[in-house]
């Protein structure tokens, strides 16, 4: 697909980032003090919340219906003989959005895993493994070295690799595959924080900060934000979905058990006002009985749901989920589940999955996920 469109992926410079969770949000900080330092930057991202076009972004400003339209029907033939999937299709739409747009430097999530995920075309300035974790263990392998191996397939020979991992045994395996590739890794000490300002709430956040610091710092010169840029950019991040707080709503993408960890801890550091009811919708390929165990700790009401875009094949069985929550509330009806949340609630928290986020964000009157 790329080849058909003439390599848009070598019309920009990258900065490739995986990890298991706090990629979005290391990426997040990184276009920010890349924008802040005057450079026309891109960010792609995944998954979205409500629009695709959430994904593809440059300055701030999504790839136009047209854009998408027009770039679909170019690649249409490719995609069909290739079989590509959506996100390849998506991943090569994006590259070209960017050189048509003229994007300086962009910054590339990977979408799952690293050594095989569709961003994987691209030769970054900077490459970055911001933690492993036990997630989609059917197409990464079944422990964490193994999981590890394949998110260290983005490092690239003669290239930076910034490693965020903080357990010391993973962080040496991603090291030992870097060096084997003839990657640069650089390491980002286990107990660093970065000590400024971040945009993101929680703890966690600090040490996502620290590895996007690291990461803009291991830039070339040409390319390197000021100290007072990463500051701003760091300070002045932003992605929705990420402990968002709108009015009594809250709403946050832990869709893991690492990552409800972090909501749980950070529900504890912040002022979040009792009572407070859940409206939780979790894939059923993920360890769903720890997460619901984590979020009774913070919460004092559960609705259970299975939001209406989460995929068929993926949706929970609500009674199971119900038995490890005895006396939670199952429903059928998502808008029905949001509407009784409120009642006699403080705060209302959204969380499980992407899916039911996206879908709750896009009931709340006037929420526009393009800004």
């Amino acid at each position: 697909m790329l080849s058909s469109l003439g390599n848009p992926e070598r019309h920009f410079h990258t900065v490739h980032i995986g990890g298991t969770n706090g990629k979005g949000s290391v990426a997040a900080m990184v276009y920010q003090a890349l924008r802040e330092a005057g450079h026309r930057t891109g960010l792609y991202t995944s998954p979205h919340l409500v629009d695709a076009r959430e994904r593809i972004v440059v300055n701030d400003r999504p790839i136009t219906e047209e854009a998408v339209a027009m770039w679909t029907t170019r690649l249409r033939d490719d995609i069909e003989s290739s079989e590509a999937s959506f996100f390849e299709a998506l991943t090569a739409i994006a590259f070209a959005d960017f050189a048509a747009r003229g994007a300086d430097v962009v910054v590339v999530e990977v979408g799952m895993g690293g050594r095989l995920d569709s961003t994987n075309v691209v030769t970054p300035l900077v490459s970055a493994v911001v933690s492993v974790g036990r997630d989609h263990a059917d197409y990464l392998g079944d422990s964490l070295e193994d999981i590890a191996a394949e998110k260290a397939g983005i490092a690239k020979h003669g290239i930076p690799f910034v490693i965020g991992e903080r357990d010391p045994q993973l962080a040496r395996a991603l090291e030992a595959h870097a060096l084997r590739k003839g990657a640069y890794p650089v390491l980002v000490p286990s107990d660093v924080r970065y000590d400024e300002g971040v945009g993101f709430a929680g703890a966690h956040q600090r040490r996502n900060a620290a590895v996007a610091d690291l990461i803009l710092r291991k830039l070339p010169v040409e390319w390197r934000p000021s100290d007072d840029a990463i500051r701003r950019g760091i300070a002045g991040a932003y992605l929705p979905g990420r402990f968002d707080r709108r009015g009594y709503w809250l709403f946050d993408v832990a869709h893991n058990v690492d990552s409800m960890k972090s909501l749980v801890e950070t529900m504890g550091q912040c002022e979040v006002a009792p009572p407070v009811h859940a409206v939780v919708g979790i894939l059923a390929d993920k360890d769903w009985a720890t997460m619901l165990s984590l979020l009774r700790t913070v919460t004092d009401r559960l609705w259970l749901v299975a939001s209406p875009t989460t995929p068929p094949g993926r949706r929970w069985n609500l009674e199971q989920a119900q038995s490890v929550v005895p006396g939670a509330v199952v429903s059928d009806d998502f808008e029905r589940a949001l509407h009784d949340a409120r009642t006699g609630a403080s705060t209302v928290l959204v969380t499980g999955s992407f899916y039911t986020v996206g879908d709750a964000m896009s009931r709340l009157p006037g929420f526009q996920p393009l800004g």
